[in-house]
């Protein structure tokens, strides 16, 4: 489920949340479905229990799962759609970051094909998959 990059510039918690987000929107991970325990998944990658408590507390203040005492975390039933309204909602930043980048000089083409190399790397890691 989870791959960590320790030699990754972006904090360990953090990619935990962007694989999970991925997973849910994805299909991967499924509403409903039960996270692994902090213990067992600290084994598993071989990371600090208090790294993926934090990542799991931020995925939980984001209102992507919830936790029951003494039974786990689960996700939560409407996770995916608010995944899916959040994305909508950065296109309004999307939108603003292209205009900056077009009175910055960068050409439509350039924009365009870095959209695309997006989209065929994810095209390839589903594949993969």
């Amino acid at each position: 489920m989870f791959t960590i990059d320790k030699l990754s510039r972006t904090p360990i918690y953090e990619q935990l949340i962007a694989q999970f987000e991925y997973g849910l929107l994805s299909g991967e991970i499924a509403p409903d479905g039960k996270l692994p325990s902090v213990r067992e998944l600290s084994q598993q990658l071989s990371i600090n229990p208090n790294t993926l408590q934090r990542a799991f507390s931020e995925i939980e203040r984001r209102g992507l799962c919830y936790s029951v005492p003494g039974n786990g975390r689960y996700i939560e039933k409407n996770a995916l759609e608010s995944l899916k309204t959040a994305a909508s909602n950065r296109m309004h930043e999307f939108t603003a970051l292209t205009r900056s980048l077009k009175a910055g000089g960068i050409s439509k083409a350039v924009l365009i094909s870095a959209v695309e190399a997006v989209y065929t790397s994810q095209t390839e890691k589903e594949a993969e998959a």
